[in-house]
């Protein structure tokens, strides 16, 4: 209990510190913003900060700082501490600087600031992984809400045919999302989906001081237990957790809300400290489902969605319960939407398309959704080829982290600013994905077609090392070269 309490003082006291920091990086001031001087009533439609921290929230709060966590926690209580100190100093950092710099390039989105940023070479490398990653999360935020939805609120087998209705009403309100003015769908409806999500984190948490405080560890092991798979805390654990500590899908959304943001100076609680409420809601879920876990009402190898469902219910009450499932059912769907409209935006932008039109909005919507039918009934139909999918998602999330960090450096050292803040968690994450992908199956699996112990990480360590050198060289020799010309650019 006692780690569980000082995670989170690390979490709101640092974070109140650390965000002054950030801050003082960017210095926001009155200038006009992109929600101002872009009014378009579609993309750029000037809300109020409680309003854009909500959407915000919710568009970064899938799956992730829920399922994650679950899994995550299995690691030991480290989580409590991991978890709080990546999220101040990584995903809290990360989204705050993307969506202040994209305000300062008038709302542009990730790729233009990656072109500007890092140059045209590695923007075209980035797109690829980009699209891959957003067009993934749309798909896998249609299938994990849509099962939800058929086993715990209808009561039937999500592998039956009454799925694919349920599938066909999620898509057709992500095309409605993704086509009309984001304040008539999406920012009518989202306090409401906020308050859900709040107050179901806030009753777990009441719940694991009243239920659970004596089972915040696991019985006989120390503050890193040893994972049942078999698994390395690094990097398996930063990976797994993801969108409670960092994911690169909030770039493409914190860009989003750089569009609707009407003062500069809105940015920390908006983006900052909408990435501190996930948080807090990925510490909630680990904590819940430390208490299940450790005190034997749950089986260690119980899956992550049969163990919302068990903490719901154990901490909420059958009635409060099925609001929590409802509201892991409104996460996925409130990035889904957002997830695909990001990806509209970035196409149209990548290709000049102009979204005044409706029917141009819907040429490039048809673009997306196709392929995104086919990549779920892909996932649905075939043996693994969801988990196929999620391990490419997880990966790919932390992947582009590393580029729009990247993007925080250059900016922040060519401003002359305290570049580290950025540097710091792109070197981890550097590290994180390249020794993950070198080590796992998915990846090159170099240990297991090498010979060597499958679970070790003899050769993927030293290349992930390799790797963060690289990454830290080119950088900062990229920001000194070309200082001059990257601050004379403006995007347009």
């Amino acid at each position: 209990m006692v780690l569980f309490l000082i995670g989170l003082v690390i979490l709101f006291g640092g974070g109140f510190f650390y965000s002054k920091l950030a801050e003082a990086q960017i210095e926001p001031d009155d200038r006009e913003t992109p929600a101002i001087a872009k009014a378009d009533g579609i993309d750029y439609v000037g809300m109020s900060k409680t309003k854009n921290f909500l959407i915000e929230l919710l568009n970064i709060a899938g799956t992730g700082p829920v399922m994650g966590p679950i899994q995550g926690i299995l690691f030991g209580p480290i989580a409590f501490i991991a978890i709080p100190i990546g999220n101040i100093i990584g995903g809290s950092v990360h989204d705050y600087f993307n969506g202040m710099i994209s305000m300062r390039e008038g709302g542009a989105q990730i790729p233009q600031l990656v072109n500007k940023y890092l140059g045209h070479g590695v923007r075209n490398f980035y797109n690829i992984v980009n699209f891959i990653l957003i067009l993934l999360v749309g798909v896998v935020f249609v299938y994990t809400p849509g099962d939800l939805i058929a086993k715990d609120i209808l009561g039937k087998d999500p592998n039956s045919n009454v799925i694919w209705i349920i599938y066909a009403c999620i898509f057709a309100y992500y095309i409605l999302a993704t086509l009309f003015p984001i304040d008539a769908i999406i920012g009518r409806i989202y306090p409401i989906f906020g308050a859900l999500l709040i107050i179901s984190a806030a009753g777990i948490f009441i719940g694991i001081f009243l239920k659970g405080a004596n089972h915040l560890s696991f019985e006989g092991q120390g503050l890193l237990a040893q994972h049942p798979a078999g698994q390395k805390f690094i990097p398996a654990f930063f990976v797994t957790v993801a969108c409670g500590i960092l994911s690169g899908f909030h770039g493409s959304q914190s860009t989003l809300i750089s569009r609707t943001v009407k003062h500069e100076k809105e940015g920390t609680f908006v983006f900052y400290w909408a990435m501190v409420a996930e948080g807090f809601i990925a510490m909630c879920w680990a904590g819940g489902a430390m208490v299940l876990f450790s005190s034997g009402k749950a089986p260690l190898d119980t899956g992550a969605t049969a163990m919302v469902g068990n903490i719901s219910r154990e901490f909420l009450g059958a009635v409060g319960g099925m609001f929590a499932v409802i509201g892991v059912i409104v996460l996925p769907i409130t990035s889904g939407d957002t997830a695909f409209r990001a990806l509209r935006l970035i196409i149209a932008d990548e290709f000049n398309i102009e979204q005044r039109s409706w029917y141009k909005r819907i040429m490039v919507s048809v673009c997306i959704f196709i392929p995104a039918v086919i990549i779920l009934v892909f996932a649905k139909k075939s043996p693994g080829g969801f988990n196929l999918l999620w391990r490419y998602f997880g990966f790919t999330n932390q992947f582009v982290a590393v580029f729009a960090l990247g993007v925080a450096v250059v900016y922040l050292y060519t401003h002359g600013k305290n570049y580290l803040l950025a540097l710091i968690p792109g070197v981890f994450y550097v590290f994180i994905v390249i020794s993950y992908i070198m080590h796992q199956p998915i990846g090159f699996g170099l240990e297991k077609r090498l010979g060597m112990d499958p679970l070790s990480y003899t050769i993927s360590y030293p290349i992930a090392a390799v790797a963060v050198i690289l990454y830290i060289v080119w950088l900062l020799n990229h920001a000194k070269k070309n200082k001059d010309q990257i601050l004379s650019v403006k995007i347009k």
